[in-house]
Order: structure tokens, then sequence, then C-alpha cells
């Protein structure tokens, strides 16, 4: 089963990415409320996640900042950055995140990404 780790300040963007990706199939191994909060749950997860979806726009640390340093600390995590902030897109994806999805989107968008995703990590791990 394909682990997520949502880090996200919007608490119903929170309910609406856990109950959607629980609903599919996939296992939510935490939930961040900050860049901060996420670095250290990073750090202290036994078993990493295989997918990471990030916020840009949180308080105490942003999704860039926190990005860098989970990078930093593991270049293979996926990062899925979910933000409306246009402006920091290149600079995410320069940072190695593994893709940038545009808020708002739809639904279908970010299940067909976290798919996507999944199954490189699927092919990774068979090789």
């Amino acid at each position: 089963m394909t682990s997520v780790f949502i880090v996200e300040d919007d608490k119903s963007l929170q309910i609406l990415y856990d109950k959607m990706l629980k609903l599919i199939g996939f296992e939510i191994i935490g939930i961040a409320n900050n860049g901060l909060e996420a670095v250290k749950m990073y750090k202290a997860f036994n078993k990493k996640p295989d997918i990471i979806l990030m916020d840009h726009r949180m308080p105490v640390k942003n999704g860039i900042e926190a990005s860098r340093e989970i990078l930093a600390h593991d270049p293979s995590s996926k990062i899925i950055f979910v933000s409306a902030d246009k402006k920091i897109k290149e600079e995410a994806l320069e940072l190695g995140i593994y893709d940038f999805i545009e808020k708002p989107f739809g639904l279908d968008k970010l299940i067909n990404k976290i798919k996507e995703v999944a199954s490189t990590n699927t092919l990774q791990n068979s090789i």
C-alpha cells in the first residue's frame, strides 16, 4: 500500500485529502500543520512515506524551506508540491521535488499524479 504524508495548514484540505486518499486505498501516515512540524515528523518516521503532499504558504516554515530540509535528509523523497503560488514553481522544481500542482485543481488531477508517483516507486522497488 502506498503511504502518503500530508503537509497542509488548511484543516478542510487536510480532511479532504485524508478521506479521499484513504477511499482510493492509500495509507495516510501523518498530517503536519506547518513546515517545521513536517520536517520533525519526517525525520521521526521509522518507515518513510512513499509520497509527500506539500503546501507552500504555511506558518512557522513554508513548503520550500521544509522541502529543502527533507530532501537534504533524504534526496529520494517524492514530494508533490500543491500550491496556488505559481511564482515559486520553478524554485520548487529546482529543489528536486517530483512535481508541482497548481491550486485550484480537480481531485482527479491529484489522484492521477499520486498514482503516477506510486507506480514509479513500484517500478524502482522491483529493479
